[in-house]
């Protein structure tokens, strides 16, 4: 598999099978993104991975967390602004409304969009969960850079026959996984990545992720017509 092929094959997979992840591929990963760029090359991420019986500990905690709704709930920043305007806000609804009509999930239906959203804080069923977290003094530019290590490894997931799912969601309950992951206290939780191999035959997994053209992001100048 080469770049672009892993680039148009890689998604956001939230079905998982049930087959390990082998830790020698998981460690080849994770040294070939440690050429990842960086700023300075200061390389501010920092992350645990969970499996076994440390990952179904994190699981349960949160989830004796989730019928207590917001109260339960302790972030550690905002996954979206506020008020987001057009066209970002219809960018993120779209693609949430294509996610539940693909399981069958209609907008009335709050409890199974409850059920749904609860999938994130099992990891979707993925046999691994990676935690990254970074010193809290990072500014904007080291975030990017975070963004840029954790592209790496889902494209090279994908080259090895594997899955993610990079999940903000789990900011949420920044607490319960200080617990389970024994953060610095000086550190800001990031995000989750589940990690496996895809159901492909999941409707959740083969919905269409639609794009905006490139002309709406980019601008060229200085080139001849």
């Amino acid at each position: 598999m080469n770049v672009s092929e892993a680039v148009r094959t890689r998604r956001s997979v939230r079905a998982f099978t049930g087959k390990p992840v082998d830790l020698d591929v998981l460690k080849s990963v994770l040294d070939t993104a440690q050429l990842s760029p960086s700023g300075g090359n200061v390389q501010p991420w920092n992350a645990s991975i969970l499996t076994g019986d440390p990952l179904a500990q994190l699981i349960s905690a949160v989830a004796g967390k989730l019928p207590q709704g917001p109260a339960g709930q302790s972030p550690e920043y905002d996954i979206y602004p506020k008020d987001l305007p057009e066209p970002y806000r219809s960018r993120r609804y779209g693609v949430g409304e294509a996610l539940y009509e693909s399981i069958g999930i209609d907008r009335g239906d709050k409890m199974g969009r409850m059920m749904q959203m609860a999938q994130n804080f099992r990891a979707f069923e993925a046999p691994v969960c990676m935690f990254v977290h970074t010193p809290g003094y990072m500014g904007p530019p080291q975030w990017s850079d975070i963004g840029m290590w954790l592209q790496t490894i889902m494209l090279l997931l994908r080259e090895a026959g594997l899955d993610s799912c990079a999940q903000e969601a789990w900011s949420l309950y920044g607490a319960e996984i200080r617990e389970a992951v024994n953060i610095p206290e000086d550190h800001i939780f990031f995000c989750g990545m589940a990690i496996g191999c895809r159901d492909v035959n999941a409707p959740i997994n083969n919905f269409a992720v639609p794009r905006a053209e490139v002309q709406e992001n980019i601008t060229y100048l200085g080139f001849p017509d």
